[in-house]
């Protein structure tokens, strides 16, 4: 085989079963991961259930309701869902926790990362095709319907905390979007304009070059144990050229602290004078 023909060959790749397997296994153990998960999937094995597969089919939830279809559309395949279920069953259940164990082993673990990173290129293309479909060349529409394809899981995870009882509103992903949600937008931008064809290069290569990226990245920040995203160079500087300097929470924090000590050590001292006062009136009283 020559060298051309690789990412040609990549992208004719299965999903099924290896890589879809892949993406769920990872799910599951990064819900498992979550505080309080254990004591759900134990108290309410259906609510752990539904939490596992809002983490499993996230993107084909939110990607159903942008277009108006229903959202419990993904049931319908059964077999992904029995293959979801099973690997869910293993991870929470599976006696003495060996499954879980077995698959924290960090090249295990670093390998099916890699494979769930994978099958977010495939989502975020048939997300954008599915898009196509509908609203033909609507570029705004194809890059959101791409990015909740690739990332629901993320995008809708307050939903999913609310199935566990959790609410944390501070985690929503818009205020705060993590390095999966940041990079599956890109990759669904780089996809319409090649859709388009606005971007000069082939489907299959992009496809490959994209992968190679987000693999490469996941496995490096794993290793290092590095949480900065490598957007961040970037980000800096678009949010001062178009944005402007904004002052930093931590200093926003300090100039409330300071306000609040002045605040209550002024109540503090009307406090005093008004004891003092006090006082002095009853001793003339006693007098």
């Amino acid at each position: 085989m020559e060298l051309g023909q690789v990412p040609l060959r990549f992208s004719r790749l299965p999903m099924f079963p290896f890589f879809d397997a892949a993406h769920y296994l990872a799910s599951v153990m990064a819900l498992k991961e979550q505080r309080g998960a254990v004591e759900v999937s134990r108290q309410s094995p259906i609510a752990c259930w539904f939490s596992a597969m809002l983490y499993c089919f996230g993107g084909s939830v939110l990607s159903s309701l942008m277009l108006a279809e229903p959202p419990i559309g993904f049931l319908a395949n059964s077999t992904n869902i029995f293959l979801a279920s099973s690997v869910w069953y293993l991870v929470f259940f599976f006696p003495h926790d060996i499954v879980y164990r077995c698959f924290s082993f960090l090249p295990l673990r670093l390998m099916v990362a890699g494979m769930k990173e994978v099958t977010r290129t495939w989502k975020i293309t048939a997300g954008i095709a599915h898009a196509n479909s509908h609203y033909k060349n609507a570029w705004l529409i194809m890059v959101a319907v791409g990015w909740a394809r690739g990332a629901g899981g993320g995008l809708i995870s307050n939903f999913e905390q609310l199935v566990r009882g959790v609410w944390k509103p501070e985690s929503n992903e818009l205020l705060k979007m993590s390095y999966p949600v940041k990079v599956t937008l890109v990759g669904a931008v780089l996809f319409t304009l090649q859709h388009a064809q606005n971007l000069p290069i082939a489907r299959h290569n992009l496809m490959f070059f994209y992968t190679t990226f987000l693999v490469v990245t996941k496995v490096t920040m794993m290793l290092t144990q590095s949480a900065v995203s490598p957007f961040a160079p970037f980000e800096s500087v678009l949010g001062r050229m178009l944005f402007g300097w904004q002052e930093t929470p931590s200093k926003v924090k300090g100039e409330a602290r300071v306000s609040s000590n002045g605040t209550s050590s002024v109540c503090d001292h009307s406090a005093g004078e008004a004891s003092e006062s006090i006082k002095k009136r009853q001793a003339k009283k006693t007098e």
